[in-house]
């Protein structure tokens, strides 16, 4: 749950969540627990959805998304040019996008360039990083981060800060976590818009 946790909360509109085949050091091995009550995950969660976009014989990588919030975040037009760009069909439904996406991560050694525009990365920072635009590199935050960092920084801390409130919930074993699909649960806070969506013009910073 700790890594959906900025979909959750909203700051997001997906998430890759990647688990592996081995026991961590609390003792619990996710990739097994997800194999045993995976579903149970999902109906607890229904606000959320869960993509296999990559399995192998001891891993699963997976995209956790909130499917309102990802059909807006893709639909804008900025975002829809950008994946254009990419070779994604204009009309293509959030279905068929994400088919295309599952397609590409599955037949490649690392991830499409593009994954960074489902997940909520800024469309600046990602167009610079596919090339689609000239601007510098300013700094490496979660991702690499292209021109004017004020913004990007600021959408970073917004995730570091749901990941930190879900960690205290969970290790705190609070029984009312179990009720926040509600969204007056504690763990919600109001955070900023991600920019995402701002379109991207050519050396702009």
């Amino acid at each position: 749950m700790l890594e959906c946790s900025e979909v959750i909360a909203g700051a997001k509109p997906a998430n890759l969540v990647s688990l592996v085949n081995r026991t961590r050091p609390c003792g619990r091995n996710l990739y097994l627990l997800w194999q045993n009550h995976g579903q149970q995950l999902a109906e607890r969660l229904p606000q959320l959805e869960f993509k296999a976009l990559q399995t192998k014989d001891r891993a699963v990588l997976l995209l956790c998304f909130d499917r309102r919030h990802l059909s807006q975040h893709l639909g804008h037009a900025g975002i829809r040019a950008l994946l254009a760009r990419a070779d994604y069909a204009a009309d293509a439904s959030t279905d068929q996008l994400l088919q295309v996406l599952t397609g590409r991560v599955a037949t490649s050694s690392g991830f499409p360039h593009e994954i960074g525009l489902f997940i909520g990365y800024p469309a600046k920072d990602v167009a610079a990083f596919m090339g689609l635009v000239n601007l510098p590199f300013t700094c490496q935050g979660p991702w690499k981060i292209f021109g004017n960092p004020a913004r990007s920084l600021d959408l970073a801390d917004q995730f570091r800060s749901c990941r930190m409130r879900m960690n205290t919930l969970l290790a705190s074993g609070d029984q009312s976590l179990l009720q926040i699909r509600n969204p007056k649960h504690p763990f919600f806070q109001p955070t900023n818009d991600n920019d995402s969506h701002s379109s991207v013009q050519r050396g702009s910073a």
